[in-house]
């Protein structure tokens, strides 16, 4: 979908801040009709404008009180090398986001954990037996200040 027009926009910018609000009241607050409301839902869900609908859940609150940061340096950057990584890392259920990076490190992952144990742990288990893995750097967050689940929207 090359472009939104103002009606999208303020469907994405109120599913951003109210997902589970009803197409009726979505289509009331966006001036559409029910069913036009819906056609235009359908079309930003197919062109992957809207990837999924989900519950934010809290970390803290299920008692993962450590978030980590992992720079992570391969062996090499053959498609094959990172392919192989790529999949071993998307196993690891404490890999909150992993990202292929330029610069220094080849991988950036946001890793929740309950604790500093639990991240020893993590680190042994997981992160130590990531295919191609030569270095790992790990960083540890103090405090959250900011976590914007919403991209801003003209």
């Amino acid at each position: 979908m090359n472009h939104l027009d103002s009606i999208d926009t303020t469907i994405l910018r109120t599913l951003q801040s109210e997902g589970r609000i009803s197409n009726a009241a979505l289509a009331e607050r966006v001036g559409l009709s029910a069913s036009a409301c819906s056609r235009r839902l359908d079309i930003l869900e197919k062109s992957g404008v809207i990837k999924g609908y989900h519950a934010r859940l809290s970390h803290k609150a299920l008692d993962y009180r450590m978030i980590a940061i992992v720079h992570i340096s391969l062996s090499g950057q053959f498609a094959k090398t990172l392919a192989e990584f790529e999949a071993a890392v998307k196993r690891c259920p404490n890999v909150l986001v992993c990202y292929l990076m330029s610069g220094e490190y080849d991988y950036i992952l946001r890793i929740a954990a309950r604790d500093l144990e639990d991240y020893e742990r993590i680190h042994r288990d997981w992160l130590s037996a990531l295919p191609h893995v030569v270095k790992i750097n790990s960083s540890f967050a103090l405090r959250e200040i900011i976590d914007r689940p919403n991209v801003g929207l003209a």
